[in-house]
């Protein structure tokens, strides 16, 4: 299967640069899989698909303040993503702006002053580097410290695409969350559940939909690009996730009483078909399951998700359990009447 087979072509002016002013606000476009109807609908409306029984799967990672910006000692300026802990001061990050191994770089801010140095060089920008200086200095558990630096003085990780990504708002710090989110160790929001509110699932739960909730880390690769033509060649990178206990437990009974699962996000999508391909999956660790056309589904019934970017492993996801033609044609429709795509754009419900 080609990467040209999933492409499409997307006016700029549909990608949404803005939150609507209300979360549930968003169109809503659904996809019948079994008719090949589509409804255009206003996200509330999604409760009117669910049934009593189903289990709705939400990812309530939290999205970290992670960007900040850096000086070499020779003045070069860099920007840095900080992706992961690995102990102490120690964390992986991603740079953009040359740097070498040993290398060192101030990032200063008010107070803040804490410097980097690089101890080990990866691919695609990646580093290791060991951070000290005040707000940092002090032994602490897995990064503590350098996370409180973040919170502080970190920048929301908006995406390229989105024209202000430079200057994210204080509007950004809240909508670019999910109304649950509470487990910290995202770099990029699970999109998919930005349109729900405290009304919307109090509805849902009032119909006798189980709500559970899984955690999987976003991290860079669930957003890297595809770079072969041929997309079976493509590797996608591990991302860390969470099932809990209650969770494991409403989904072995929703599968065991037939009843119906919907995941709610690419992300949600990808814990629960690893542990379809694996029920002795361990309750926590890395994911790097690769769905595309073709994939053998075992436990996904239903798919509420975003417009994604032509050529993504998003797409490509969304194509595999709605059938690539007909995705393609739902989208060439949002096109044509006008949805908003992207991070903060519009949903789509597959049933």
């Amino acid at each position: 299967m080609l990467l040209s087979d999933f492409s499409y072509d997307l006016p700029p002016e549909r990608i949404a640069q803005h939150p609507l002013p209300n979360r549930d606000e968003s169109r809503l476009m659904v996809l019948h899989r079994s008719t090949r109807v589509i409804e255009h609908r206003v996200f509330p409306s999604v409760c009117e698909y669910l049934r009593p029984g189903d289990l709705l799967v939400l990812n309530d990672t939290r999205v970290i303040p992670c960007r900040m910006f850096g000086q070499k000692r020779t003045g070069g300026k860099l920007e840095i993503f900080f992706l992961q802990a690995r102990e102490e001061n120690l964390w992986e990050v991603l740079i953009r702006g040359k740097v070498k191994l040993d290398d060192s770089f101030l990032i200063a801010e008010g107070d803040l002053q804490m410097t980097g140095q690089v101890i080990e060089k990866m691919d695609r920008g990646r580093c290791t580097v060991m951070f000290s200086g005040k707000g940092s200095h002090k032994r602490t558990t897995a990064g503590h410290t350098v996370e409180q630096v973040l919170e502080e003085h970190g920048q929301v990780p908006l995406p390229p695409y989105i024209s202000h990504f430079q200057a994210p708002t204080n509007e950004d710090k809240d909508r670019y969350q999910t109304i649950f989110a509470k487990n910290k160790g995202a770099v990029a929001a699970p999109t998919a559940g930005l349109h729900f509110t405290d009304a919307v699932l109090d509805k849902i739960r009032s119909q006798g939909v189980q709500i559970g909730f899984i955690t999987l880390h976003v991290g860079l690769g669930t957003f890297q690009p595809v770079c072969v033509e041929v997309i079976e060649d493509h590797k996608m990178e591990s991302e860390y996730y969470v099932i809990p206990d209650e969770t494991f437990r409403k989904i072995d009974e929703a599968k065991s009483q037939g009843n119906r699962i919907i995941a709610c996000g690419t992300t949600s999508t990808r814990v629960l078909e690893s542990l379809g391909q694996n029920p002795d999956l361990a309750r926590q660790g890395g994911t790097d399951l690769f769905i595309y056309p073709g994939f053998p589904w075992r436990m996904v019934d239903g798919l509420i998700t975003n417009f994604h970017l032509p050529k993504s492993t998003l797409l490509m996801l969304v194509a595999a359990f709605g059938g690539r033609d007909f995705v393609l044609e739902a989208y060439r429709q949002a096109v044509a009447c006008n949805y908003r795509f992207y991070s903060y754009g519009d949903a789509m419900l597959i049933v």
